[in-house]
């Protein structure tokens, strides 16, 4: 059983927080799409597992033109995935359990279908002639498009049907804030908050210059062609991000900031967290690993990441033998931790769907939960909406009971870094080697394909598999410093 929630509220500082995706997490009624209370009845397994929270990918109102990033009603549950007594009875069963529970928060644009872009047009930004600008959608094509009913045109800087809110106006600071206060007064405990960075735009609309150096993250190809200092992070953005601050409280607020860690620092100002976006991207490789953890670290509140929603998952980006090795470094460095549904059962991308749902091709990555065997996967008792990718190879069930098994060694981890200590310094180490203290206890991970030599001793409190002086490639272990 998870330990009761810290009630201080800094709780989120070691969190370990488990992201549940609900089209598939659980169907709790058969119509093959997961929902409130499907992700109700598995809070017993997230207790087990350990898990201190779990953020919740949106499950308001939408026209699924981005699979519930395009909301149509912040203050309501789509019928599709339960209703608000649904809700209500989701976070007084996660409390009871001691997990805290967050919400997506999508304040950088609405659905097109959202009244307010007839209602209150004035929210939104605006061209009355054409396109004023370069500005680039980051799925591509122009950020700008004519709304035919009124003939003017609208800025999106994702898909045409999520028009962009314009953060600029003290109307829509405040209608963000009643939808924030809505929210904690059912009980969430906080927010991961959505495209951060779009909410700061250039008012006078100026042309972005072209990118006259790599982004640092990974861009696509249309949009990394361009500087975007105008179409996002602009110096006002501050306006925004305080009347988001202001509204939360002392609410935990999570950042999706989609730059490189050096400029972060800023949005740490108005967030608790970040995520550390460096690290989820990285390769397996020990040099860039461990120059990613320096400079996040030094920033102390970033969040480390592997795998979520967008990116492909962690199984399949470093592969079958470092799997084990990668999951003992993002639950043994020092700070909050998000887990992504499936990963701590090894689940590896699927084959998406053809015809693809999403249009920006992420069904690989949204497969659905694999809680047993059956053909289904235990996920539903209808047709889902993504087929399970193997239940029958990896499943919840069968690690369960399996001592050896990905899951148990997750959960081996989760339960071993409440033990580790303050305090942590990066280790000179071999080749090839990630390694770095945390109070008395070293851990070290081989990334490469080459077996070194472990020059450090001590008890073995977790290790990815039988550990001597020496370390395979992709194994890893926690040693209590001898």
């Amino acid at each position: 059983m998870a330990p009761a929630a810290d009630t201080s509220a800094d709780w989120w500082r070691e969190a370990v927080v488990y992201q549940v995706y609900p089209r598939s997490f659980q169907d709790s009624d058969g119509d093959g799409l997961g929902d409130l209370e499907g992700i109700t009845s598995r809070l017993d397994y997230l207790d087990w597992l350990g898990v201190d929270a779990l953020w919740i990918s949106p499950f308001y109102p939408s026209p699924d033109a981005d699979l519930g990033y395009d909301v149509s009603d912040y203050t309501a549950v789509d019928p599709r995935f339960g209703t608000l007594a649904d809700f209500d009875r989701l976070v007084g069963a996660a409390h009871e359990r001691g997990l805290r529970v967050l919400l997506d928060l999508v304040p950088s644009h609405t659905s097109i279908e959202h009244p307010w872009f007839r209602e209150h047009p004035e929210r939104y930004v605006w061209a009355e002639d054409g396109p004023p600008n370069n500005w680039v959608a980051a799925f591509g094509g122009p950020a700008w498009s004519r709304d035919p009913q009124s003939g003017r045109w609208y800025l999106h800087s994702f898909y045409p049907e999520q028009p962009d809110l314009d953060w600029s106006r003290p109307d829509v600071r405040e209608a963000f804030a009643e939808v924030v206060r809505f929210w904690l007064g059912r009980g969430v405990d906080g927010f991961r908050v959505d495209a951060v960075e779009r909410l700061g735009k250039d008012r006078q609309l100026r042309d972005d210059p072209p990118a006259s150096e790599p982004f640092g993250l990974p861009l696509p190809e249309e949009y990394a062609r361009v500087d975007h200092r105008h179409s996002a992070n602009a110096p006002e953005i501050g306006i925004a991000l305080t009347a988001l601050r202001e509204a939360a409280g002392s609410a935990l607020l999570v950042g999706e900031v989609y730059l490189p860690t050096a400029r972060v620092h800023h949005y740490l100002e108005y967030f608790d967290l970040a995520f550390a976006f460096e690290f989820l991207h990285a390769p397996p490789d020990a040099g860039r690993l461990t120059a990613v953890i320096d400079a996040a670290t030094r920033l102390e509140r970033l969040a480390w990441v592997l795998s979520n929603h967008d990116f492909p998952r962690l199984a399949s980006r470093f592969g079958s033998s470092l799997t084990r090795g990668a999951a003992m470094i993002l639950l043994t460095l020092p700070g909050a931790a998000f887990l992504y549904q499936g990963d701590e059962i090894g689940m590896p991308n699927g084959p998406g769907a053809q015809p693809q749902i999403d249009r920006a091709g992420r069904d690989p990555f949204r497969h659905p939960m694999q809680w047993d065997s059956s053909p289904s996967g235990g996920f539903t008792t209808g047709r889902p909406w993504l087929e399970p990718r193997d239940p029958e190879r990896r499943n919840v069930a069968d690690q369960r009971g399996d001592a050896g098994s990905m899951l148990s060694f997750y959960r081996e981890l989760i339960e071993v870094r409440r033990e580790l200590g303050s305090g942590f310094g990066l280790l000179d180490a071999p080749e090839g080697v990630v390694a770095y203290k945390r109070g008395d206890h070293v851990i070290a991970v081989n990334v490469s394909g080459e077996t070194t030599r472990l020059p450090w001793h001590g008890e073995v409190l977790v290790a990815t598999g039988p550990v001597r002086d020496r370390l395979e490639p992709g194994a890893g272990v926690v040693l209590a410093d001898g």
